[in-house]
């Protein structure tokens, strides 16, 4: 019998493959099973349909609508690849995903995100009994400082040494966040992988509460993400009812409960800190460090802070060990990183790719270039707060000192035609109304800046005004929290 899997995260429902499921449902003979899934990264083919053969894959459709429904089943009773092939994935589309390296992506389009069974099948929950079975907290933060994981959130700092942190501080009482808050303009890859690989994430994060010795974990993720948190919620209560969240955790002496909070949207509690104050009940506004959330954070308790990205990584890592995961990557870079790829681009979507790769490799191999035949202009990374690389640095390597420069979320492509000045602004009109207004740098600020950028777009310019735009960004980074 056929298993047919249907990609339903949130691109693949937004293009129609809710009717494409409720359809196969409805006309189903027998032949086959349907299956949902979540996206597999391939957002600019969608909707796609997998149809696999026992555990092996027979068949990728994209672009699938309603109407080749009737085919798909024709398939399935006869057998005949004619009467899908026009539907069947190009060879060239192919290299979309055999040219990425996936890790942290590893189960997106392929698990059943709403079945704990399907992620068990796929050795699923085998790290958490392996890690309180043979391992010790301190083995588990040496295998992670081994693997050379760094946060994935952009700044790039050690993992191993905020989980080693939090579990050196004093007290009984300990917190394991997890930032989901994601809110940069073109990034989405942190509600792919809540959609549609929930289990990965709650691994990840039970792993690390042994770790640091946390007994509640808590995912601060986005209100907007709808989809993702009925997902996750879905995935918590399945791994209560199996032993893997609760009191004695596969007959252990760990136990950890697990909580959702959805944010109200605030971009500014993507800051820790600020995140904490959020989760505190109190409005989003980052605080002062020291004290850092490891000695004091969240209720005042030692708190880790890692992102969905991060946590997605620790159950491959202990897995297949941190030697192997330090072997990707390069010297000062390990691993494998994780980009929503946007903008004027022929093949948009979620990349993964070794660290010490080159945008070019990112625009140009996986992305397949410019759409439209226009000239690659320059690249948008790390949302607002982030930067833009020019083409003349296409060759610029992903490396955690890019990273840092620049933002670690969306890569936005743009051409010859786009306007640098109305992109700066467009940005701007975001942070402005993001500000928290805590710093009077940025409460004012970004307001000036924006004015100045409205006059310079209305052809008002004045002489100087570059020279204020460019001090006024250094005083505001400098003179705010």
């Amino acid at each position: 019998m056929y298993k047919i899997k249907i990609g339903e995260g949130s691109c693949g429902i937004s293009a129609g493959a809710g009717k494409i499921h409720k359809l196969l449902d409805e006309k189903n003979s027998g032949n086959y099973t349907v299956h949902s899934v979540g996206c597999i990264g391939m957002c600019f083919l969608e909707p796609i349909v997998d149809i696999y053969n026992g555990d092996a894959l027979t068949a990728r459709l994209v672009k699938v609508s309603p109407d080749d429904v009737d085919k798909i089943i024709s398939f399935t009773e006869s057998g005949n690849m004619s009467q899908i092939s026009s539907l069947v994935i190009s060879d060239e589309d192919k290299g979309f995903l055999e040219k990425q390296t996936r890790i942290a992506l590893r189960g997106c389009g392929i698990t059943e995100p709403e079945s704990i069974e399907d992620y068990e099948k796929y050795g699923g929950y085998t790290a958490l009994s392996k890690v309180l079975k043979t391992m010790t907290p301190e083995q588990v933060i040496e295998e992670i400082k081994t693997s050379g994981l760094a946060g994935r959130g952009g700044a790039g700092f050690p993992t191993w040494f905020k989980w080693n942190a939090a579990r050196q501080s004093a007290g009984d009482e300990k917190y394991l966040i997890c930032n989901a808050d994601e809110g940069d303009p073109g990034a989405f890859m942190d509600r792919a992988v809540i959609e549609s690989d929930p289990h990965a994430l709650i691994e990840g994060m039970l792993i690390a509460a042994y770790a640091i010795g946390a007994k509640e974990a808590i995912v601060y993720v986005r209100a907007e993400y709808p989809l993702a948190i009925k997902r996750l919620r879905n995935a918590i209560e399945q791994a209560v009812e199996k032993g893997y969240i609760g009191e004695n955790i596969l007959s252990s002496d760990f136990s950890c409960k697990f909580r959702i909070k959805a944010g109200a949207g605030a971009f500014v509690c993507g800051e820790e800190t600020a995140l904490i104050e959020s989760l505190e009940g109190q409005r989003g506004m980052p605080r002062l460090k020291p004290p850092f959330p490891a000695q004091s954070g969240y209720m005042n308790k030692p708190s880790n802070i890692n992102n969905v990205e991060t946590f997605a990584n620790v159950t491959w890592i202990i897995n297949n060990g941190g030697e192997a995961f330090a072997a990707i990557g390069t010297e000062t870079s390990k691993g494998t990183k994780v980009f929503a790829l946007t903008g004027k681009i022929k093949r948009g979507g979620l990349v993964e790719i070794p660290m010490g790769k080159t945008l070019r490799d990112v625009i140009f191999d996986i992305g397949g270039g410019i759409r439209g035949g226009k000239e690659f202009k320059g690249v948008q990374l790390g949302g607002p707060s982030g930067g833009c690389i020019p083409a003349r640095l296409v060759d610029t390597v992903i490396d955690y000192k890019a990273l840092s420069a620049t933002g670690a979320s969306g890569m936005v492509v743009m051409v010859e035609s786009t306007c640098m000045v109305r992109m700066a602004k467009f940005f701007l009109d975001f942070t402005t109304n993001e500000s928290c207004g805590k710093c009077v740098p940025c409460r004012i600020g970004t307001m000036r800046l924006r004015e100045t950028l409205e006059r310079i777009c209305q052809g008002n310019g004045r002489n100087g005004d570059i020279e204020l735009l460019e001090e006024l960004c250094a005083q505001i980074k400098d003179g705010s929290l």
